[in-house]
């Protein structure tokens, strides 16, 4: 939990005031046993009721101010923990949306999902729990053996030859199964990305009747996790049995020889029964403290797994020019190559094409033939790993990424709606804009009329992801989504391939018309949605095979040909 000290730093009042706390509490607790040892003694031996009912109010009040006490760690104790999960939590995901997709590719959305519930949850009960007892078990295991050698020294090597044994046993766990916690933490990522992936594909699960053998996956996962669990489990609940069974002998041990002790007349009964209670004391603080040590370890293993994502830095470096909308060079790709990490080939290979300002680039290819790709090098979802990508004339590694993103109006190829009204998801590219500009973007996009339809319109509410609408009205609203800012370049990735015929052509129609002067990049399967493209590329297997206008390419591209001879003739 090293790596995480800092955001510990604006609750060091609490940090230190919840040991400060405890601490007192740990004070009154161990001046009881003397005053026991007094009242039996001093009192109950010569019968004097005045004497046991002064001490015993004391014993009162001394147990009242170690429960204030209590209760005042409990309190700074759970807002520093709690303050401090919460800091760690939204700096987590704030350095999440740092990091390029590349990187977030390498980590995965389930492992993500998991480092910002369970694990930053269970650094949090450490730091709880650690101010709780961190201070109060081995002060008590201290002051319970200094209190016991000013009692009798004889009878506290009983004292200091159980300590190491508990000492070693603790660390025998905790070495056991940090390693342990570790492993069971990244089997609980697989079980994520299985839920996750089973939640996205069901409707294909049930269209393939696979829903016994991906239950059956799920439930190996989760036996695989239990039984990694158990393991670690049986381990650590040694702990609890054996700390007893070597905390009792040494109190067998203690009764023995310190009634012969008492016999001789070399301790008195009460001195005996303080001796009892702090070997007791002692037995209480070494099961918290091994309670203790599980959790510490528990939160040591999540620790290092939320400091490993904070160490891992974006690939990509923010630039620091504006881009300027004006410039005639739109988009210009310079032998461009670019490979997905760990993938074999490449998925663009040698692309070169200038786009002029107000023009429109149509890209059409077979599946995997790096359309996709060639978009997300536009955005600078990634980075090319050769050639030059120019956006409005400058290299796009030199754009700050918020100014490129305001221009470039990105429909993806699958429609992603968030949660909140249609209105709300309209404005997510500008969030002032007034109801006729969601209205304008609407009518171009073709969702107006369903928009209508709906109960409230406009304000009426999505479920997650968009679940209550189709595919092709989810499209439509990603479409006017990115109109509504106004951008200076349109990236439609085959974000129309869920419309009919005549609703794709009505949306090309209200493009031009009404978005004459803004750059276009569209994607699409379909050869008729680009005849009217300034630019056609044709991509095969990551290469451009062709560039031209509709007609330049019908007579000299033979794989355009095929490609709109066979949708011709359908």
């Amino acid at each position: 939990m090293q790596k995480l000290l800092r955001f510990l730093a604006p609750y060091k009042r609490e940090l230190f005031l919840g040991p400060f706390f405890k601490l007192l509490e740990a004070i009154f607790e161990l001046i009881v046993p003397v005053v026991m040892a007094r009242i039996i003694d001093g009192g109950i031996a010569r019968g004097d009721a005045a004497y046991v009912g002064r001490l015993s109010g004391l014993i009162v009040l001394l147990g009242a101010c170690g429960l204030c006490f209590a209760l005042t760690c409990q309190y700074l104790a759970a807002k520093c923990a709690f303050g401090y999960g919460t800091d760690l939590r939204e700096a987590l995901y704030r350095h999440i949306h740092t990091l390029s997709p590349a990187e977030l590719d390498r980590l995965g959305s389930a492992r993500l999902v998991s480092l910002l519930t369970n694990d930053v949850t269970a650094s949090q009960s450490g730091v709880n729990m650690f101010i709780r007892l961190a201070s109060r078990a081995p002060f008590l295991v201290v002051g319970a053996i200094v209190m016991s050698l000013i009692i009798d020294w004889q009878l506290s090597l009983i004292f200091l030859a159980v300590a190491p044994v508990i000492g070693w046993l603790l660390w025998f766990v905790m070495h056991r199964t940090i390693p342990m916690y570790g492993e069971n933490q990244k089997r609980l990522d697989r079980i994520a990305a299985r839920t996750e992936e089973d939640l996205d594909g069901v409707r294909v699960i049930r269209a393939f009747s696979r829903q016994k053998q991906e239950t059956q996956d799920f439930a190996d996962a989760c036996a695989d996790l239990e039984a990694a669990q158990l393991r670690v489990g049986r381990i650590s609940a040694v702990l609890n049995p054996l700390t007893f069974m070597i905390l009792n002998l040494g109190i067998v041990a203690v009764l023995w020889f310190g009634g012969i002790h008492v016999d001789t007349g070399r301790l008195s009964q009460g001195d005996l029964t303080a001796f009892t209670n702090y070997m007791t004391q002692i037995l209480l603080a070494m099961v918290a403290l091994a309670n203790l040590i599980v959790i510490l370890t528990r939160a040591q293993a999540s620790s290092l797994r939320v400091a490993e994502v904070f160490e891992v830095t974006s690939s990509m470096q923010d630039g620091t020019a504006q881009p300027d909308p004006h410039s005639e060079e739109a988009v210009c790709f310079s032998h461009v190559s670019f490979s997905y990490p760990g993938a074999g080939d490449a998925a663009l290979t040698d692309i070169s094409f200038t786009l002029h300002r107000g023009g429109t680039l149509g890209i059409i290819g077979g599946t995997g033939s790096g359309k996709s790709t060639l978009a997300a090098l536009i955005t600078r979802a990634y980075d090319a790993g050769e050639g030059t990508v120019r956006v409005f004339g400058q290299d796009v590694r030199g754009l700050t990424l918020s100014a490129l993103h305001r221009c470039i109006g990105t429909v993806p190829q699958k429609a992603v709606l968030m949660s909140g009204t249609v209105a709300e998801n309209l404005r997510w590219a500008d969030p002032d804009a007034p109801e006729e500009a969601l209205h304008w973007a609407a009518d171009i996009a073709q969702a107006s009329e369903f928009i209508d339809s709906l109960p409230f319109g406009m304000q009426t509410r999505l479920v997650q992801g968009g679940r209550n609408l189709s595919g092709g009205q989810k499209q439509r609203l990603t479409i006017a989504r990115a109109l509504v800012g106004h951008p200076a370049m349109l990236v439609l990735d085959d974000s129309m391939s869920a419309l009919d015929y005549a609703t794709d052509a009505a949306l090309r129609t209200a493009l031009r018309a009404q978005c004459s002067g803004m750059t276009q990049v569209i994607i699409s399967q379909r050869a008729t949605s680009l005849m009217h493209a300034d630019l056609i590329l044709v991509l095969e297997d990551g290469r451009c095979v062709g560039q031209g206008t509709h007609d330049t390419l019908l007579r000299e591209c033979a794989v355009y040909r095929e490609i709109y001879e066979s949708q011709m003739h359908q």
